[in-house]
């Protein structure tokens, strides 16, 4: 029985199980760079001490949160040679460089200035190291840009041909780059990573102030994460619409999948719930709303949306994963949408810092971000297939010619591996999360008085005056 393994099964789960892991840290140091960013800025527009002690807490956060991206990206490249080298025989000329302008325009550029960030608080003038700060957070919205191109060329591919050899070559650089679908996946994402950072960091507030420590910081830290979900969350619904306008048009059968409606009708209904059966061709216990996927879909309450069956049974992605990954992604929206909305009320009653049970709440919310992100990606990866390529390339011709066997050995040694290094990241993080933030003495120098260059003014609680 080993021996009949499906190695493109085996290399699937391994790829899965590594970009799993992967899109936890860049989901949250693209959010927290930025955020970061504005902390360093506002410290230094406002001169309030308590962004800079907020500031060197969560930048050590960081460095470990981007190390460990950085292995778990090493170790997913690595596969496209090990266990998709047709893959990357066939497509290497296109998505060769596109992977390479991110290690080069973005890797690069986040480990130059990260040293400065990290190391440069007591030696480097104030602007020089804000703007580090501002490079290293620009440098990860720089390799989500790639990797975004990357990605969304092979959902949406466009700007080659095909040469007799069968291999894929460039004819329009800027088609590639900007493929139909990559504009609204970027933003997407990139929003999606900025309430990731923000619940996660409103969860580590609340968790302060529910437990009376670090009142100081704990305000300011749950108050800016709280904006983000007020303003931003209705806006990824904005956005997730776009996106989804922009899936109908190009890969109607994962939009097909995500709804589970399996005939092409007009005014499709909306299945909240239901479990959708390959086998039978339906969706069972199906809990409907009348016309709301034509409504939601087309912007028409009769528009035509096409069913599963328009495509043959090869042609169909895995519907339940699709399906249900969707309504996770979608459902931990909403909860970040009404978070939101009832934050602003408890604002407004002048009772946001002080309600025990929305502390509860948003410590429970803490971890959701990561949650969506990796059903977003589900929904994406999984409702593409059987292509790697839409349309251009079948998943199992992808795969490396190996045996089912060494890739299960890889999946095991993976798993032990990421279980001891990742395991104590994280930690390592919980630990420095649970100790918080420092005294402004241990930030700003000894005593509080002779600070670094990065100090315009420090107020001596002692002698009341300016140093």
């Amino acid at each position: 029985m080993i021996e009949n393994l499906d190695p493109v099964l085996l290399s699937r789960i391994q790829f899965a199980f590594t970009l799993s892991f992967h899109i936890f840290f860049p989901a949250f140091t693209i959010g927290l760079a930025s955020w970061l960013a504005v902390l360093e800025w506002r410290w230094l527009q406002t001169g309030n001490t308590v962004y800079a002690v907020i500031y060197h807490m969560w930048v050590k956060i960081f460095a470990v949160t981007f190390g460990m991206g950085v292995v778990s990206g090493v170790v997913m490249s690595f596969q496209f040679g090990t266990n998709w080298s047709a893959f990357a025989d066939k497509a290497g000329n296109i998505l060769g460089p596109l992977l390479g302008y991110e290690v080069l325009g973005a890797f690069f550029l986040e480990a130059s200035f990260l040293g400065v960030m990290l190391f440069g608080w007591n030696r480097v003038n104030r602007w020089v190291h804000f703007a580090a700060t501002v490079i290293v957070a620009m440098g990860t919205l720089i390799s989500a840009f790639w990797i975004l191109s990357a990605n969304s060329w092979m959902q949406t591919p466009q700007g080659f041909r095909i040469a007799e050899n069968g291999l894929l070559y460039p004819t329009n650089w800027l088609q590639i780059i900007f493929s139909p679908s990559f504009p609204y996946r970027f933003v997407h994402m990139v929003t999606a990573a900025y309430l990731t950072t923000a619940f996660v960091a409103g969860g580590v507030g609340a968790f302060y102030l529910w437990s009376g420590r670090h009142v100081r910081e704990a305000r300011v830290i749950l108050g800016m994460a709280m904006i983000m979900a007020i303003v931003v969350a209705p806006m990824q619904l904005l956005f997730g619409d776009r996106h989804g306008l922009n899936t109908l048009k190009h890969q109607p059968a994962k939009v097909a999948a995500m709804e589970g409606l399996w005939e092409t009708q007009r005014g499709a209904p909306m299945n909240l719930f239901g479990w959708p059966d390959q086998e039978e061709e339906t969706t069972k216990y199906a809990v409907e709303i009348p016309r709301l996927s034509s409504l939601i879909l087309t912007h028409d309450l009769n528009g035509e949306i096409k069913g599963l069956k328009a495509w043959p049974k090869d042609e169909r992605p895995p519907v339940l994963w699709v399906f249900w990954a969707f309504r996770v992604m979608v459902g931990i929206g909403v909860l970040m949408i009404l978070t939101g909305l009832t934050a602003l009320i408890l604002y407004f009653r002048k009772r946001l810092f002080d309600t025990k049970w929305f502390q509860r709440w948003c410590m429970i919310m803490t971890p959701v971000g990561f949650a969506a992100v990796l059903a977003g990606w589900f929904v994406s990866e999984i409702g593409r297939q059987p292509y790697i390529i839409q349309g251009v390339m079948r998943t199992k011709e992808a795969v490396s010619p190996v045996q089912g066997i060494p890739i299960l050995v890889s999946i095991s040694a993976f798993v032990l591996t990421y279980a001891v290094v990742f395991g104590a990241g994280s930690y390592y993080i919980i630990k420095l999360i649970r100790k918080g933030p420092e005294t402004e003495a241990d930030v700003y120098g000894s005593h509080g008085v002779k600070g670094p260059p990065l100090i315009t003014e420090l107020v001596s609680e002692e002698e009341g005056r300016h140093v």
